[in-house]
């Protein structure tokens, strides 16, 4: 349980540290570029990619530019869900993307849906309601109505970067080799955007990008780790970084950083807990 409480703990850290940069004024997207080189070289040193290999992606090469282009935009997305909404509802939706795949499971590959499934998926698009909803006074703000743009955008972003994972990996290639190829190449199209763009370049936001990587990469390198140790229980890791991260992020997000939540809110991360509980244990 070690490797599932430090992806936890790593996760809902990333989070946090978004929050805090928001809060300082911060170009997240300075931090975003300068963690890729950080998780670009973790993942060659802890997951070890056939770096040979490299010639034989073929196909797979429009799925890892597509990666390319998601994974900075949805920390993107993150960091602006959390200044509109919290951590709190930012976390819970982004965990609640697991319903993508499922329903892309069903939809496009084939698989059965099964009465229970049904019952989860349901669960899930009521928990996404609860909590993106706010009582709204009359003089409502920009930046409150794109709130559920913003929350949509994490959940959205991350389910569909999980379809990718998948698909490349059922086409024969090395997990570690795709994620090393798509965090290089991430990481290039987001410093070449702000070099065009000519931002003026922050040296606290770059100094943050080197803990980003290294949670991000702590994130991914302990959750791969708990499903190898607990491979017979794979069902009790998923559900457990799922409730885990909702609940941490809960506890941080209302305990430290006095995120206020309304019924609905509440109501929406019991229903997020009870949709992880019935897909991932039925």
């Amino acid at each position: 349980m070690m490797y599932l409480t430090i992806a936890v703990l790593c996760s809902v850290a990333v989070s946090v540290l978004l929050k805090v940069l928001r809060q300082k004024n911060i170009d997240i997207r300075q931090t975003i570029v300068a963690g890729y080189p950080v998780a670009f070289f973790l993942t060659w040193v802890l997951l070890k990619p056939e770096i040979s290999e490299v010639s034989t992606l073929n196909d797979e090469w429009g799925i890892i530019i597509a990666l390319g282009v998601l994974l900075p935009a949805v920390f993107i997305l993150l960091g602006r869900a959390i200044e509109a909404v919290g951590m709190v509802a930012t976390d819970a939706a982004q965990r609640l993307s697991l319903i993508i795949p499922i329903v892309a499971a069903f939809l496009l590959f084939g698989e059965v849906l099964t009465g229970m499934r049904i019952f989860g998926l349901a669960l899930g698009f009521l928990a996404l309601a609860a909590l993106i909803y706010r009582s709204q006074p009359a003089d409502v703000s920009k930046q409150t109505q794109l709130t559920p743009l913003w929350l949509f955008g994490v959940w959205a972003g991350y389910g569909i970067i999980d379809i990718l994972f998948k698909q490349v990996a059922k086409h024969g290639t090395a997990f570690p080799l795709t994620l090393f190829v798509s965090f290089g190449l991430a990481g290039l199209l987001l410093f070449i955007y702000l070099l065009v763009t000519r931002v003026r370049w922050q040296g606290n936001a770059l100094m943050a990008g080197l803990l980003l990587g290294a949670l991000n990469m702590g994130n991914i390198y302990a959750y791969v780790r708990a499903h190898q140790v607990l491979s017979d229980s794979p069902s009790i890791v998923f559900t457990g970084m799922n409730v885990g991260v909702i609940a941490v992020a809960t506890l941080i997000g209302v305990g430290v950083f006095k995120e206020p939540l309304n019924r609905m809110n509440i109501l929406g991360l019991l229903l997020a807990i009870g949709c992880v509980a019935v897909l991932f244990l039925t």
